[in-house]
């Protein structure tokens, strides 16, 4: 009956055809062609002497033994999934914690305090996981996470880490450019720069938005420019090109290092209920790493570096 069985790489060529019932779109997912495709998929009706698909000119769609090993071979591919990420995190001990986190808060916040930790810590080792999509702590093979949302993970502990608070900041030099920042109107003088973001009927603060909460109702966003993420968005702002909105926590060291200036105290809320938060499984709560990390963390948090006032 073994020898029956299809190997994984078929069983996963299996599941990309099946889910998306189209050889082309599958052989895009698994870096294959879309006749290489089609040829395993006819090996392994071959090989079990079923018809898993049938196919048209035009289209395919799975027959009702086809559609019994793909819902098959999709519960395999994740308990196979599961137990490979459990026998990495086994085999390489207790001593490595991997972190998952977004680009932004890597080399904004952490990346800027991480030294600290690996003197308090010297018997643990920390590599990170730098990536925007979410991980799955049955899956990948992380330990902790910080992600950016509601803080709703079911499974998961879950600690608020700030208050989003989106103020504006520019270079020194951009002021030195001669126009001066005293009251808001004079930002219609400059290129203003923010991000474009919405979910679940959250909108994250723009210039509009600023610009009404500091009594400005007839503000032009013509002079504004878009940004994709509050990374280029500050960047624009450190590179002397533009006054951004920027999360202050995000922003805080370079503000107390004096290459971002807070020209105006006024600061814009983001909804409580969207926040970075540390996560982790809740099957992990008593992992002696994880809890220096998260003590670690939740103290740097609690005690920013102060701002420097403006000169």
């Amino acid at each position: 009956m073994a020898r029956l069985l299809p190997g994984t790489r078929a069983l996963r060529t299996l599941e990309a055809a099946a889910r998306h019932l189209n050889f082309t779109r599958a052989a895009d997912e698994l870096g294959l062609t879309p006749a290489a495709v089609s040829h395993q998929i006819k090996e392994i009706e071959d090989q079990l002497g079923i018809v898993l698909f049938t196919r048209t000119s035009r289209t395919i769609r799975l027959t009702e033994a086809g559609a019994v090993l793909f819902e098959a071979s999709t519960d395999a591919l994740d308990l196979l999934g599961r137990a490979v990420s459990r026998a990495h995190k086994l085999a390489r001990g207790t001593a490595l914690l991997k972190v998952t986190l977004d680009a932004q808060f890597a080399t904004k916040w952490l990346m800027r305090r991480v030294d600290d930790f690996r003197k308090q810590r010297p018997g643990i080792e920390l590599r990170f996981d730098i990536a925007s999509e979410l991980r799955d702590f049955d899956l990948d093979d992380v330990d902790v996470g910080i992600r950016f949302g509601a803080g709703k993970y079911p499974g998961l502990c879950t600690h608020r880490l700030f208050d989003n608070i989106i103020i504006p900041v520019c270079s020194p030099s951009l002021l030195a450019s001669g126009l001066p920042l005293r009251e808001p109107r004079d930002l219609f003088h400059h290129t203003l720069a923010h991000i474009e973001w919405a979910r679940q009927g959250v909108t994250w603060p723009n210039w509009r938005m600023w610009m009404a909460a500091a009594g400005v109702d007839d503000f032009d966003d013509s002079r504004t420019i878009v940004f994709g993420t509050s990374t280029d968005a500050v960047q624009a702002a450190l590179d002397g090109n533009a006054v951004a909105l920027a999360d202050f926590a995000m922003v805080a060291s370079d503000l107390s290092e004096g290459r971002l200036i807070r020209p105006f105290e006024l600061g814009i809320k983001v909804p409580p209920d969207f926040a970075y938060f540390l996560v982790y499984p809740i099957a992990s709560a008593n992992d002696p790493r994880i809890v220096a990390f998260r003590d670690w963390l939740l103290n740097e948090v609690h005690n920013p570096q102060p701002e420097p006032t403006l000169g």
